[in-house]
């Protein structure tokens, strides 16, 4: 059934090959196929007991130990439901959409086999491939429906992220050097002795990724000039594959390593929870804050990863850590793509970002703000949504590592979020009209379709979060046993 749910969207795509397709079929073929895909995915999840499930694997290079090997756990399951869920709703969001509708499609299909096809991959070559391929679809996405200087953007972007990937499968040699084979299973059960250059070549690969500070620069051009689904796939989906990679790959295949350079990691996370906070709060382009919310967003799963690899600290708060990170990797999903989303509503009525050319959006969309509103509060951790369930934790382990500093300074980015996003609700939805509010008409019902699913979905991690992390603690305790041998 795996392999039916990563490879559905692409024969979708191939079907758009057919002539005479219309736009109305176009878009109905991308629909069916991705809630088709998200349905196989819900059944997957009722079905799902322990340990690595709906495992297929299949001899592909022998000579190096390479294979099709895919399967799910608590760690990628969940991300690949969120997968499914924001597929489905770009999907949605662009039934609107004019410009070479057929194209359009088949590269959102394309990226959701993709990145689906990443989340299950248990063998680091296979992993790498999708790593690529995921560039290479964004990139022509950019390029083909962007605006501003989106050939610029997107230039950047596949240039910073491919040398990334680059440097990843340098380390991916590293590992099969040290152990021999690329099979992921194999590789965690027995870790090779890789030296400190291996993690430094795999780490920086999938920083770059993730984003983290400093190799976060091509991540709000790349978000401010995409087309608004385009940005919440980015922000939702592949920012995701850098710290799944961090949780999948480099902590349990390297867990010598990663003990020894923990707190160079949680340093690395706590600089970006704050410049990325601090970064979004100059912002004027509402598109640009949120790209610089993601690298906050982002800053805290790396700090948990990294406090999970101190030797002080009880592995109840490791383990507490790692699930407040994985937690964070949806959460963040839902929400940012949300919030991309309703960007994307700015632009299309206003052909805009400017949040000092807004004001008293409120009076003209009411639902529009009310969707803003909630998307807001939950990044900014408010108690009842999922940010808040994902950040209490990641706290929580922290602190309980003895990374008590790190903890601290990190919470600072918390009350910088609550001031930015504060901030941008009062400029641009309410108080006096500005020179665009007379622009901004109420949102559509496929905005709303689009967006209030992804709402509904984090506030019910917020209120009753259990169905999520009964499914990703046990993992989380097997990804802390392995890093603590």
């Amino acid at each position: 059934m795996l392999s039916v749910v990563i490879f559905l969207p692409l024969a979708a795509a191939a079907l758009l090959a057919l002539p005479r397709l219309g736009r109305r079929a176009v878009l109905g073929i991308w629909i069916g196929a991705a809630a088709v895909d998200l349905v196989l995915v819900l059944v997957m999840w009722l079905g799902y007991g322990s340990g690595i499930a709906y495992e297929t694997r299949l001899r592909w290079i022998p000579s190096i130990g390479a294979g099709y090997h895919v399967g799910v756990d608590g760690l990628s399951l969940p991300l690949i439901a969120m997968t499914a869920v924001l597929f489905l709703l770009c999907a949605v969001y662009s039934v609107r959409e004019t410009r070479r509708p057929r194209a359009y499609a088949a590269l959102f299909l394309f990226l959701q086999a993709v990145c689906v096809g990443l989340f299950a991959a248990l063998d680091l070559l296979l992993f790498f491939v999708f790593f690529d391929l995921s560039i290479v679809g964004m990139y022509f996405l950019i390029v083909g429906w962007g605006h501003g200087e989106a050939r610029r953007s997107a230039l950047q972007f596949f240039l910073y992220t491919f040398l990334g990937s680059l440097v990843l499968l340098l380390g991916f040699i590293g590992l099969f050097l040290a152990g021999g084979t690329f099979d992921m299973v194999e590789l965690i059960q027995d870790p090779p002795a890789a030296s400190a250059l291996v993690l430094l070549a795999i780490g920086l690969g999938l920083a770059i990724k993730t984003p983290t500070v400093p190799v976060h620069t091509w991540l709000p051009p790349a978000h401010t000039d995409a087309p608004a689904a385009g940005s919440a796939i980015l922000a939702g989906v592949l920012l995701k594959m850098g710290t799944y990679g961090l949780v999948r790959i480099a902590m349990p295949m390297m867990p010598q390593a990663w003990r020894a350079y923990a707190w160079v990691i949680i340093i690395v996370g706590v600089v970006s929870v704050l410049y990325g906070a601090l970064a979004a709060l100059a912002q004027e382009n509402i598109k640009r804050l949120i790209a610089y919310t993601s690298v906050n967003h982002m800053g805290y799963i790396v700090l948990a990863l990294g406090a999970a690899g101190l030797p002080s600290g009880a592995s109840r708060a490791k383990d507490i850590a790692v699930t407040g990170a994985v937690t964070q990797m949806v959460s963040h999903g839902l929400l940012t793509g949300a919030l991309f989303l309703l960007t994307g509503v700015l632009w299309d009525r206003a052909r805009s970002y400017d949040a000092g050319r807004f004001g008293g959006i409120a009076a003209n969309a009411p639902v529009f703000t009310a969707l803003a509103t909630v998307a807001a509060f939950g990044s900014l951790g408010l108690p009842g949504l999922s940010g808040f369930i994902a950040e209490f934790q990641i706290f929580i382990g922290v602190i309980g590592t003895g990374a008590i500093v790190a903890g601290a300074l990190s919470i600072l980015g918390i009350l910088i979020t609550a001031a930015l996003f504060l901030r941008l609700l009062h400029r641009a939805f309410l108080g006096e009209p500005g020179e665009l509010t007379g622009r901004m008409l109420e949102a559509r019902p496929s905005e709303i379709a689009a967006v209030a699913p992804l709402l509904l979905l984090s506030l019910a991690i917020g209120i009753a979060p259990r169905w999520l992390l009964d499914l990703i603690e046990p993992a989380s305790a097997l990804v802390v046993s392995w890093v603590s041998r």
